[in-house]
Protein backbone atom coordinates (compact mmCIF):
# COMPACT_ATOMS: atom_id res chain seq x y z
CA UNK A 1 0.00 0.00 0.00
CA UNK A 2 2.61 2.27 0.70
CA UNK A 3 2.32 5.97 1.07
CA UNK A 4 -1.37 5.56 -1.22
CA UNK A 5 -2.61 4.67 1.60
CA UNK A 6 -2.92 8.22 3.19
CA UNK A 7 -4.59 9.20 0.25
CA UNK A 8 -7.87 9.36 0.73
CA UNK A 9 -7.34 11.95 3.98
CA UNK A 10 -5.41 14.09 1.93
CA UNK A 11 -8.04 14.67 -1.71
CA UNK A 12 -10.64 16.44 0.51
CA UNK A 13 -8.26 19.89 0.62
CA UNK A 14 -9.31 19.89 -3.44
CA UNK A 15 -13.19 20.71 -1.88
CA UNK A 16 -12.89 24.20 -2.10
CA UNK A 17 -11.97 25.04 -5.23
CA UNK A 18 -14.31 22.54 -6.58
CA UNK A 19 -16.95 23.76 -4.33
CA UNK A 20 -16.34 27.82 -5.64
CA UNK A 21 -16.25 26.67 -9.03
CA UNK A 22 -19.45 24.94 -8.76
CA UNK A 23 -21.42 27.70 -6.77
CA UNK A 24 -20.50 29.99 -9.97
CA UNK A 25 -20.73 28.15 -12.53
CA UNK A 26 -23.18 24.38 -12.19
CA UNK A 27 -27.09 24.73 -11.85
CA UNK A 28 -27.87 24.83 -8.14
CA UNK A 29 -29.70 21.00 -8.55
CA UNK A 30 -26.74 19.96 -9.95
CA UNK A 31 -24.07 21.42 -7.94
CA UNK A 32 -25.90 20.11 -5.09
CA UNK A 33 -26.26 16.94 -6.14
CA UNK A 34 -22.92 16.42 -6.78
CA UNK A 35 -20.85 18.27 -4.08
CA UNK A 36 -23.35 16.05 -1.80
CA UNK A 37 -22.28 12.85 -3.29
CA UNK A 38 -18.85 13.99 -3.52
CA UNK A 39 -18.33 15.03 0.22
CA UNK A 40 -20.24 11.49 0.80
CA UNK A 41 -17.47 9.13 -1.08
CA UNK A 42 -14.80 11.23 0.36
CA UNK A 43 -15.38 11.37 3.83
CA UNK A 44 -16.66 7.74 3.13
CA UNK A 45 -12.85 6.70 2.01
CA UNK A 46 -11.13 8.75 4.40
CA UNK A 47 -12.81 6.94 7.77
CA UNK A 48 -12.44 3.83 5.74
CA UNK A 49 -8.50 4.78 5.96
CA UNK A 50 -8.35 5.71 9.22
CA UNK A 51 -9.78 2.27 10.04
CA UNK A 52 -7.47 0.52 8.12
CA UNK A 53 -4.56 2.49 9.47
CA UNK A 54 -5.60 1.89 13.62
CA UNK A 55 -5.89 -1.99 12.46
CA UNK A 56 -2.92 -2.43 11.19
CA UNK A 57 -0.78 0.24 13.86
CA UNK A 58 -2.56 -1.38 16.54
CA UNK A 59 -2.27 -4.84 16.20
CA UNK A 60 1.21 -4.69 18.08
CA UNK A 61 -0.22 -3.39 20.99
CA UNK A 62 -0.42 -5.19 24.43
CA UNK A 63 -3.66 -6.56 25.28
CA UNK A 64 -5.30 -5.80 21.58
CA UNK A 65 -8.28 -8.35 20.65
CA UNK A 66 -6.37 -8.71 17.24
CA UNK A 67 -4.57 -11.87 16.40
CA UNK A 68 -0.41 -12.44 17.19
CA UNK A 69 0.18 -12.73 13.45
CA UNK A 70 -1.37 -8.97 12.55
CA UNK A 71 1.79 -7.73 14.08
CA UNK A 72 3.79 -9.07 12.19
CA UNK A 73 6.64 -7.22 10.36
CA UNK A 74 5.17 -8.14 6.90
CA UNK A 75 2.22 -6.63 8.00
CA UNK A 76 3.67 -3.55 9.22
CA UNK A 77 5.54 -2.82 6.41
CA UNK A 78 2.12 -2.80 4.50
CA UNK A 79 1.58 0.71 6.41
CA UNK A 80 4.35 3.75 6.53
CA UNK A 81 4.90 4.91 10.49
CA UNK A 82 2.34 2.01 11.03
CA UNK A 83 2.64 2.53 14.93
CA UNK A 84 2.50 6.20 14.93
CA UNK A 85 -0.40 6.23 12.82
CA UNK A 86 -2.42 3.39 14.26
CA UNK A 87 -2.46 5.32 17.36
CA UNK A 88 -3.16 8.35 16.05
CA UNK A 89 -5.95 6.71 14.00
CA UNK A 90 -7.72 5.64 16.94
CA UNK A 91 -8.14 9.10 18.40
CA UNK A 92 -9.46 10.25 15.17
CA UNK A 93 -12.09 7.82 14.83
CA UNK A 94 -13.08 8.24 18.20
CA UNK A 95 -13.80 11.74 17.36
CA UNK A 96 -15.27 11.14 13.74
CA UNK A 97 -17.80 8.82 15.89
CA UNK A 98 -18.62 11.08 18.92
CA UNK A 99 -18.42 14.15 16.30
CA UNK A 100 -21.07 12.82 13.88
CA UNK A 101 -23.37 10.84 16.18
CA UNK A 102 -23.88 14.18 17.77
CA UNK A 103 -24.77 15.97 14.99
CA UNK A 104 -27.34 12.91 14.03
CA UNK A 105 -28.66 12.82 17.22
CA UNK A 106 -29.22 16.85 17.53
CA UNK A 107 -30.46 16.66 14.12
CA UNK A 108 -33.11 13.88 15.10
CA UNK A 109 -33.85 16.11 18.52
CA UNK A 110 -34.81 19.39 16.57
CA UNK A 111 -36.83 17.90 14.53
CA UNK A 112 -38.65 15.95 16.64
CA UNK A 113 -39.16 19.06 18.91
CA UNK A 114 -40.07 20.84 16.00
CA UNK A 115 -42.85 18.47 15.37
CA UNK A 116 -44.25 18.41 18.76
CA UNK A 117 -44.59 22.35 18.83
CA UNK A 118 -47.05 21.76 15.88
CA UNK A 119 -48.97 19.09 17.16
CA UNK A 120 -52.17 21.30 18.34
CA UNK A 121 -52.43 23.19 14.97
CA UNK A 122 -54.95 23.15 12.60
CA UNK A 123 -53.22 20.22 9.49
CA UNK A 124 -52.71 21.60 6.50
CA UNK A 125 -49.38 22.00 4.62
CA UNK A 126 -48.55 25.69 6.21
CA UNK A 127 -48.29 25.61 9.91
CA UNK A 128 -48.45 29.61 11.30
CA UNK A 129 -46.61 29.64 14.81
CA UNK A 130 -47.91 32.64 16.90
CA UNK A 131 -44.20 34.29 17.20
CA UNK A 132 -43.20 37.41 16.56
CA UNK A 133 -39.64 36.71 15.91
CA UNK A 134 -39.24 36.43 12.08
CA UNK A 135 -38.39 32.90 10.74
CA UNK A 136 -39.43 30.48 8.22
CA UNK A 137 -38.38 26.95 7.59
CA UNK A 138 -38.98 23.49 5.58
CA UNK A 139 -39.59 20.94 8.61
CA UNK A 140 -39.21 16.79 6.65
CA UNK A 141 -41.40 14.31 8.02
CA UNK A 142 -45.10 13.35 8.67
CA UNK A 143 -47.10 15.99 6.64
CA UNK A 144 -49.50 16.43 3.55
CA UNK A 145 -47.55 15.33 0.30
CA UNK A 146 -48.30 17.48 -2.92
CA UNK A 147 -48.02 16.17 -6.14
CA UNK A 148 -48.20 18.11 -9.77
CA UNK A 149 -45.58 18.74 -12.73
CA UNK A 150 -42.45 19.22 -11.80
CA UNK A 151 -39.72 20.54 -14.34
CA UNK A 152 -39.96 16.99 -16.08
CA UNK A 153 -37.04 15.04 -13.54
CA UNK A 154 -38.86 15.54 -10.34
CA UNK A 155 -37.48 18.37 -9.17
CA UNK A 156 -40.25 20.77 -9.06
CA UNK A 157 -41.05 22.75 -6.41
CA UNK A 158 -44.82 20.76 -6.46
CA UNK A 159 -43.19 17.42 -7.19
CA UNK A 160 -43.50 16.01 -4.47
CA UNK A 161 -42.70 15.72 -0.91
CA UNK A 162 -44.21 15.40 2.07
CA UNK A 163 -43.54 18.09 5.37
CA UNK A 164 -45.04 21.24 6.44
CA UNK A 165 -43.92 24.90 6.14
CA UNK A 166 -43.63 26.44 9.27
CA UNK A 167 -43.76 30.08 9.49
CA UNK A 168 -43.96 32.85 11.84
CA UNK A 169 -46.32 35.70 12.06
CA UNK A 170 -43.41 37.80 12.67
CA UNK A 171 -42.30 36.88 8.92
CA UNK A 172 -45.71 37.11 7.56
CA UNK A 173 -46.04 40.95 8.91
CA UNK A 174 -43.03 41.77 6.86
CA UNK A 175 -44.03 40.30 3.51
CA UNK A 176 -47.03 41.38 0.77
CA UNK A 177 -49.54 39.09 -0.88
CA UNK A 178 -46.91 38.11 -3.84
CA UNK A 179 -43.56 37.88 -1.35
CA UNK A 180 -45.69 35.65 1.02
CA UNK A 181 -46.62 33.31 -2.19
CA UNK A 182 -42.98 33.42 -2.80
CA UNK A 183 -42.01 32.40 0.40
CA UNK A 184 -44.15 29.54 0.43
CA UNK A 185 -42.95 27.93 -2.40
CA UNK A 186 -39.22 28.37 -1.88
CA UNK A 187 -40.08 26.18 1.29
CA UNK A 188 -42.27 24.08 -1.06
CA UNK A 189 -39.11 23.45 -2.93
CA UNK A 190 -36.91 22.70 0.06
CA UNK A 191 -39.60 19.65 0.65
CA UNK A 192 -39.88 18.48 -3.03
CA UNK A 193 -36.10 18.40 -3.00
CA UNK A 194 -35.25 16.97 0.32
CA UNK A 195 -32.95 19.42 0.95
CA UNK A 196 -32.47 18.22 4.20
CA UNK A 197 -30.89 15.35 3.17
CA UNK A 198 -28.18 16.86 1.38
CA UNK A 199 -27.40 18.89 4.31
CA UNK A 200 -27.30 16.53 6.95
CA UNK A 201 -24.86 14.75 4.43
CA UNK A 202 -22.42 17.28 4.07
CA UNK A 203 -22.78 18.32 7.88
CA UNK A 204 -21.64 14.39 8.66
CA UNK A 205 -18.99 14.23 5.97
CA UNK A 206 -17.49 17.75 7.41
CA UNK A 207 -17.64 15.92 11.24
CA UNK A 208 -15.89 13.09 9.68
CA UNK A 209 -13.17 15.10 7.58
CA UNK A 210 -13.05 18.62 8.76
CA UNK A 211 -11.48 19.86 5.58
CA UNK A 212 -14.86 18.85 2.91
CA UNK A 213 -16.68 22.19 5.13
CA UNK A 214 -15.84 24.30 2.21
CA UNK A 215 -18.44 21.77 0.89
CA UNK A 216 -20.67 21.82 4.03
CA UNK A 217 -20.77 25.46 2.97
CA UNK A 218 -21.36 25.71 -1.04
CA UNK A 219 -24.09 22.82 -0.19
CA UNK A 220 -26.15 24.86 2.13
CA UNK A 221 -26.04 28.15 -0.83
CA UNK A 222 -26.76 25.68 -3.60
CA UNK A 223 -29.35 24.01 -1.63
CA UNK A 224 -31.22 27.48 -0.98
CA UNK A 225 -30.52 28.71 -4.63
CA UNK A 226 -32.41 25.64 -6.00
CA UNK A 227 -35.13 26.64 -3.96
CA UNK A 228 -34.92 30.06 -5.22
CA UNK A 229 -34.84 29.01 -8.72
CA UNK A 230 -37.88 26.35 -8.27
CA UNK A 231 -40.16 28.88 -6.31
CA UNK A 232 -38.99 32.03 -9.72
CA UNK A 233 -39.94 29.80 -11.44
CA UNK A 234 -43.97 28.28 -9.92
CA UNK A 235 -44.91 32.39 -9.24
CA UNK A 236 -43.12 33.17 -12.51
CA UNK A 237 -41.69 36.55 -10.82
CA UNK A 238 -37.92 36.87 -10.01
CA UNK A 239 -37.65 40.30 -8.82
CA UNK A 240 -40.22 39.50 -6.20
CA UNK A 241 -38.55 36.54 -5.15
CA UNK A 242 -35.49 38.37 -4.98
CA UNK A 243 -37.26 40.93 -2.93
CA UNK A 244 -38.97 38.85 -0.43
CA UNK A 245 -35.55 37.47 0.48
CA UNK A 246 -33.55 40.17 1.09
CA UNK A 247 -36.54 41.55 3.02
CA UNK A 248 -36.55 37.99 4.83
CA UNK A 249 -33.03 38.19 5.65
CA UNK A 250 -33.00 41.67 7.19
CA UNK A 251 -35.08 40.22 10.26
CA UNK A 252 -34.52 36.67 10.06
CA UNK A 253 -33.02 34.91 12.78
CA UNK A 254 -32.65 31.64 10.77
CA UNK A 255 -33.70 28.28 11.15
CA UNK A 256 -33.69 25.71 14.46
CA UNK A 257 -31.22 23.64 13.29
CA UNK A 258 -28.48 23.61 9.91
CA UNK A 259 -29.75 20.30 8.65
CA UNK A 260 -33.34 21.78 8.12
CA UNK A 261 -33.45 24.53 4.59
CA UNK A 262 -35.03 27.85 5.89
CA UNK A 263 -36.34 30.86 3.68
CA UNK A 264 -33.18 33.41 4.47
CA UNK A 265 -30.39 33.23 7.10
CA UNK A 266 -29.13 36.30 8.86
CA UNK A 267 -25.43 35.65 7.53
CA UNK A 268 -24.54 38.26 5.31
CA UNK A 269 -22.67 36.78 2.59
CA UNK A 270 -24.96 34.21 0.27
CA UNK A 271 -27.94 36.51 0.17
CA UNK A 272 -26.58 39.33 -1.64
CA UNK A 273 -25.51 36.54 -3.97
CA UNK A 274 -28.67 35.04 -4.29
CA UNK A 275 -30.49 38.39 -4.73
CA UNK A 276 -28.13 39.20 -7.64
CA UNK A 277 -28.58 36.06 -9.62
CA UNK A 278 -32.54 35.82 -8.96
CA UNK A 279 -32.00 39.55 -10.85
CA UNK A 280 -30.25 37.70 -13.46
CA UNK A 281 -31.40 35.14 -15.87
CA UNK A 282 -32.32 32.26 -15.00
CA UNK A 283 -29.66 29.39 -15.02
CA UNK A 284 -29.01 26.94 -17.88
CA UNK A 285 -30.35 23.72 -16.98
CA UNK A 286 -27.34 22.09 -18.05
CA UNK A 287 -26.86 18.55 -16.28
CA UNK A 288 -23.20 17.91 -17.38
CA UNK A 289 -21.16 20.76 -18.14
CA UNK A 290 -18.28 20.30 -20.98
CA UNK A 291 -14.93 19.53 -20.38
CA UNK A 292 -13.87 22.16 -22.71
CA UNK A 293 -15.15 24.64 -20.19
CA UNK A 294 -13.15 25.59 -17.03
CA UNK A 295 -15.95 24.61 -14.67
CA UNK A 296 -16.02 21.38 -16.69
CA UNK A 297 -12.77 20.84 -16.39
CA UNK A 298 -12.58 21.16 -12.37
CA UNK A 299 -16.35 19.06 -12.32
CA UNK A 300 -14.19 16.07 -14.01
CA UNK A 301 -11.25 16.39 -11.79
CA UNK A 302 -13.60 16.39 -8.72
CA UNK A 303 -14.92 12.97 -10.39
CA UNK A 304 -11.58 11.69 -11.12
CA UNK A 305 -10.24 12.48 -7.55
CA UNK A 306 -13.26 10.66 -5.98
CA UNK A 307 -12.66 7.57 -8.13
CA UNK A 308 -9.21 7.96 -7.38
CA UNK A 309 -9.85 8.13 -3.71
CA UNK A 310 -12.60 5.43 -3.48
CA UNK A 311 -9.81 3.35 -5.90
CA UNK A 312 -6.93 4.18 -3.04
CA UNK A 313 -9.29 2.97 -0.39
CA UNK A 314 -10.19 -0.13 -1.56
CA UNK A 315 -6.79 -1.04 -2.88
CA UNK A 316 -6.06 -0.57 0.61
CA UNK A 317 -8.64 -2.70 1.99
CA UNK A 318 -7.77 -5.75 -0.36
CA UNK A 319 -4.35 -5.48 -0.31
CA UNK A 320 -4.74 -5.59 3.76
CA UNK A 321 -7.32 -8.69 3.62
CA UNK A 322 -4.35 -10.45 1.43
CA UNK A 323 -1.61 -9.75 3.85
CA UNK A 324 -4.03 -10.78 6.98
CA UNK A 325 -5.39 -13.36 5.31
CA UNK A 326 -1.63 -14.81 4.69
CA UNK A 327 -0.50 -13.80 8.41
CA UNK A 328 -3.21 -15.58 9.69
CA UNK A 329 -2.94 -19.22 10.48
CA UNK A 330 -5.93 -21.64 9.76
Amino acid sequence: MGMFVFLPLVLPLTALPVARLAELHLHPRVATRLLSALAAVLAVCSTLCLGLLMVVGTAQLPGNPLPDAWSDPEVREAVPYDEIAGKAAIAALAAVAVSCGYAAWRHRRVRRRAQEALAGLPGGELAVLADEAPYAYALPGPGPSRTGAGDGDGTGAAAGGSGRIVVSTGMLACLDDRERDALIAHERAHLAGRHHRFLLTVRLAARANPLLRPLRTAVAYTSERWADEDAARVTGERTVVARAIGKAALVSRGTPAPTLAGFAAPSPGPVPRRVAALLGPAPSAVHWPSVRTAVGLAVWAAAAGTVGSALSSANAMVTLFLVLQAATPF
